[in-house]
């Protein structure tokens, strides 16, 4: 399975934690405006390049608003991953929070 956390608790818990930052949204998307330190897996891609995901690491994953995210989540709990985190605002709600993105 996996756990749904808001920017807050992924502020308090990943910032000095080391982990996989997945943003699912499709490459355009990304280029528009990412939350930092995110590496770009759209979706559509996922299965196909889901080796590039370690294992013994903690995963968040995060989209525009949460669905997508969760979609790829739940792909990764039937792949066996364990430490799986879906940042369930997204992308979306971590800008009305006012936190920084990075754009292409």
């Amino acid at each position: 399975m996996y756990s749904d956390i808001n920017s807050e608790e992924y502020r308090e818990q990943f910032t000095d934690k080391a982990h996989q930052f997945i943003d699912v949204r499709e490459t355009d998307e990304h280029a528009e405006g990412h939350i930092p330190g995110t590496a770009n897996i759209p979706l559509s891609e996922f299965m196909a390049r889901v080796d590039e995901i370690d294992e013994e690491a903690a995963v968040v994953l995060v989209c525009n608003t949460g669905v997508r995210s969760a979609q790829a989540a739940l792909y990764l709990a039937s792949m066996g991953y364990e430490q799986i985190y879906n940042l369930d605002e997204g992308t979306k709600g971590w800008m009305k929070k006012g936190y920084a993105v990075d754009t292409d």
